[in-house]
């Protein structure tokens, strides 16, 4: 049972107004209120056998498949791209009787650079998975708007559905909150007919007031998802965090009707994690959020430990990670 909303976020406005941001500097987090909801969250036992089974192939379907490596090739990106087309071995789907689901990622997240490769592959492969794109200076965003904001222009020509930006910091961590708002509407302008995703980069933000905040912000200028970390800071994705962003989601829904996506990214290595994930959504948003249009996981290694528990759900045994390979 979730606490309830009072014991988390102290308004100073009923109502929100995206002409007037003044009220942000108000708001205050709970954080002994956050951190107890957290240890619930991790306490709670996990599903088991054919439950297990079955949420862990829901979560592949959230998956943004990333690879933001400094030696990305297109040949790498070419093997990514077949695997989320391809994410379970075939022979397990058809165990499960589930080998006529089109059983895809939701996404594939590469570098700017890297857009062109993606939809190539991805057209080669005949399969309609979006192509998201770090931009803005990713991870940092410390380079000029300008140059920022004609990367998301470069992605966006090269094929690219969704749009990963990082916002200032700074902006968080001094408090001009009308910037930070200006800022994002300027990505949303530059991103056209694709979805922004806006990065918060929580672990560096001070603190769960400021990440709040950030949240609603980001919401209010038009951001399609909130995602919690570039995945290159210390920290990342964490409870704490998360329970933050969700209730900023679901007071920003409460007060416009407009449902807002999240993204967790950084650290979500373990079949378990994505499971406590899951949980988390379908607890603090319900059900209605637990589809690609409004729920993501950024990870790179999950889907191989996810297919070794489908492997040892089907076998009884595990494989080796040589057994299930990228490619």
């Amino acid at each position: 049972m979730s606490l309830p909303l009072a014991d988390f976020i102290l308004y100073p406005f009923a109502v929100i107004n995206h002409n007037y941001l003044s009220w942000i500097s108000k708001v205050q987090v709970n954080h002994p209120a956050v951190l107890r909801r957290a240890q619930q969250v991790q306490a709670r036992r996990t599903v088991k056998k054919e439950w297990q089974a079955a949420w862990l192939l829901k979560a592949v379907t959230f998956i943004d498949l990333t690879t933001l490596s400094g030696d990305d090739t297109s040949s790498n990106v070419q093997r990514l791209c077949y695997k989320a087309k391809y994410p379970i071995r075939e022979d397990l789907l058809k165990a499960l009787n589930m080998h006529d689901k089109d059983i895809t990622t939701a996404a594939v997240c590469v570098y700017p650079a890297r857009v062109c490769d993606a939809v190539r592959a991805l057209k080669a492969a005949g399969c309609n998975i979006p192509v998201a794109s770090v931009a803005t200076g990713f991870p940092a965003g410390q380079t000029h708007l300008k140059t920022r904001l004609e990367e998301i222009r470069l992605a966006v020509e090269d094929g690219a559905s969704e749009i990963d930006v990082v916002i200032n910091r700074s902006l968080v961590l001094t408090g001009q909150w009308e910037a930070l708002y200006d800022e994002i509407r300027q990505f949303r302008k530059a991103c056209g007919e694709a979805h922004l995703k806006t990065i918060l980069a929580t672990g560096e933000l001070g603190s769960l007031t400021n990440v709040y905040k950030a949240s609603m912000i980001a919401m209010m200028a038009g951001s399609d998802f909130i995602k919690t970390s570039t995945g290159k800071e210390t920290v990342n994705a964490t409870f704490p965090v998360a329970i933050v962003m969700l209730r900023a989601i679901r007071d920003f829904f409460w007060k416009t009707g407009n449902k807002i996506g999240f993204k967790p990214a950084g650290g979500i290595r373990s079949a378990k994690d994505a499971l406590a994930w899951l949980s988390l959504i379908k607890e603090e948003l319900g059900d209605e959020w637990l589809k690609p249009e409004l729920f993501r996981i950024g990870a790179s290694t999950l889907l191989s430990d996810i297919e070794r528990q489908i492997y040892h759900h089907v076998t009884g045994r595990y494989a080796a990670y040589h057994d299930l390979p990228m490619s």
